[in-house]
């Protein structure tokens, strides 16, 4: 488990308002108008899209005696349960039989597509989604991640590489429109820069060729040129002026998370709980004792 907290951009145009709506669990927004806010990010995590793209991840167990993707981990290195394993290895050899999926995915050679999942994949996704909780508070912003998986250390392993993911996902989206300007604006430079650079050379060798010319006509044109090399210069300059403001702008839009429990490798399972298997093995084992002493009096 682990639990970070998002940086918060922009003043409030409702002033102490937010603040006081918060105590109640009312989260009123702000000026920035993000489309994905905190309050929204469990359901991001429980998308196809976020949990198939968690599929590619490089794991490896404690042991180190499997080091894969964390597709493959799932479809060939899962410990099964004794006690359902027979009859899950029945319902799905006679899902088979019924149906004409076939397994997909990076094992295969093959990448997962969310859009369009088989039957198989479809349940890998589902299991993965059952394995991840995420919350977030609704006074304080704080988002609470927990990860389940079989292997303590894979567990803390995908933790932190959801956490990452999920970063650089809110920081993709808050920074795309910034960084489409820087892009754009960097264009708008280069052509400048451009243009600039033929004012000055048109300039440059028509003054060589009319050194110490006389003619009125000859004077106006070289002036002309002049105030074109500097016209063009201005343009450049401010152009130059846009792209540091837009790269300000890109650097203020990105966000910060503060991570304030970092993931760790868990020392106690989180299941099955021992002393609920001991309690339950006495219920039944006492159960089938007093049923044969009584069968044995009657």
């Amino acid at each position: 488990s682990l639990s970070m907290a998002p940086e918060t951009t922009g003043e409030s145009v409702d002033g102490g308002l937010s603040s006081i709506a918060s105590n109640f669990g009312i989260n009123l927004g702000g000026a920035n108008n993000d489309a994905i806010y905190p309050m929204l990010y469990p359901d991001l995590l429980s998308s196809n899209e976020f949990i198939v793209s968690l599929m590619d991840i490089q794991v490896a167990t404690e042991d180190s005696s499997v080091v894969a993707d964390y597709y493959t981990y799932l479809t060939k290195h899962q410990k099964k349960n004794w006690l359902t394993y027979p009859f899950v290895k029945m319902g799905n050899y006679l899902k088979n039989l019924l149906s004409t999926d076939k397994l997909s995915g990076p094992s295969n050679g093959k990448k997962l597509n969310p859009f369009m999942l088989s039957k198989y994949d479809y349940g890998i996704v589902e299991k993965v989604k059952i394995n991840i909780d995420c919350s977030v508070d609704k006074k304080t912003d704080v988002i609470s991640l927990s990860v389940k998986d079989q292997d303590r250390v894979i567990c803390a392993l995908l933790a932190d590489s959801i956490r990452v993911r999920l970063q650089n996902f809110i920081t993709d989206y808050r920074t795309s429109k910034a960084r489409i300007d820087v892009d754009y604006y960097k264009h708008l430079v280069d052509s400048t820069r451009k243009e600039y650079d033929d004012a000055v050379e048109a300039f440059s060798n028509f003054s060589d060729r009319n050194m110490g010319a006389v003619l009125q006509k000859t004077i106006s044109k070289r002036q002309k040129l002049e105030y074109e090399v500097q016209f063009k210069q201005n343009a450049y300059t401010a152009m130059c002026t846009q792209l540091e403001a837009m790269k300000a702008k890109l650097q203020e839009k990105t966000p910060v998370f503060t991570t304030l429990v970092s993931p760790t490798v868990p020392i106690k399972a989180a299941g099955p709980k021992r002393m609920i298997f001991v309690a339950g093995m006495l219920i039944l084992s006492t159960i089938i004792t007093v049923f044969f002493i009584l069968r044995k009096e009657h």
